[in-house]
C-alpha cells in the first residue's frame, strides 16, 4: 500500500483571494499563483515516497459564477509546477445536500485511495480549513491544519498544526505514524 498526502489546493499550493477574513478561490488564471515554498514542500515529499494528491472543493462552478474551463486551467499549472499524481476535485455547490464528494465528506480521499492503492490509516490530509481537517479525519488520515488567521472556526481538532505547508512537509517527514514505509 502507498502512503500519500492529501493537499487542499487554495491557501495550501496557490494563494487564497481573502475577503471578510474568509478564504476564496482565485476568479481566473491570471489571479491563480503558487505559493512561495509549495514547489519545494511537494518535491521533499515526493521524494521520500509519497503520493501527492490535490482534493479541492470548487463550488463556483457548481453555482454558475466560475466556469470548469478556467478551474482546469489553473489545475494545469499545478500539474506543470507540482511534482503532484492526481488532483480530485468536487464542483458541486454548497447547498447540494448529500454529497459523498464535498469535503468535508471524504470521498475524494476514498476514490483516489482506492484506485491508487493508499493506506489512508498512513496518509496525511493537509488543509487551511474546518473542511479539510474533517474530511481528512472521516477519511482516517492525520490531520494538519495550516493556521492561516482566517476568521473561521475549526469544528474538529487536527492531529497537528503548522504555519506553512513547508512546515507541514517538515512534520511529516519527522513523524512515523505507521509500520508501512514510503515506496
Amino acid at each position: 500500500m502507498n502512503r500519500a498526502v492529501f493537499l487542499d489546493r487554495d491557501g495550501v499550493l496557490n494563494r487564497a483571494v481573502v475577503r471578510d477574513g474568509k478564504p476564496h478561490p482565485p476568479a481566473s488564471v491570471a489571479e491563480f499563483e503558487l505559493l512561495e515554498g509549495a514547489a519545494d514542500a511537494c518535491g521533499r515529499l515526493k521524494q521520500a515516497g509519497f503520493l501527492l494528491v490535490v482534493a479541492t472543493n470548487q463550488p463556483d462552478v457548481g453555482r454558475g459564477t466560475q466556469s470548469r474551463d478556467e478551474v482546469e486551467k489553473m489545475h494545469e499549472i499545478l500539474w506543470r509546477s507540482l511534482p503532484i499524481d492526481r488532483i480530485e476535485v468536487c464542483y458541486e455547490a454548497n447547498d447540494e445536500a448529500g454529497s459523498s464528494f464535498r469535503k468535508p465528506a471524504p470521498g475524494m480521499l476514498l476514490r483516489a485511495a482506492r484506485e491508487l492503492g493508499i493506506d489512508l490509516a498512513s496518509s496525511f490530509m493537509v488543509g487551511d480549513r474546518w473542511r479539510d481537517v474533517d474530511c481528512g479525519r472521516a477519511a482516517g488520515c492525520y490531520t494538519i491544519f495550516l493556521d492561516l488567521g482566517y476568521a473561521e472556526s475549526l469544528r474538529d481538532k487536527p492531529n497537528a498544526t503548522v504555519g506553512s505547508l513547508a512546515e507541514a512537509a517538515t512534520l511529516i517527514l519527522n513523524l512515523k505514524i505507521s509500520h508501512v514505509s514510503p515506496q
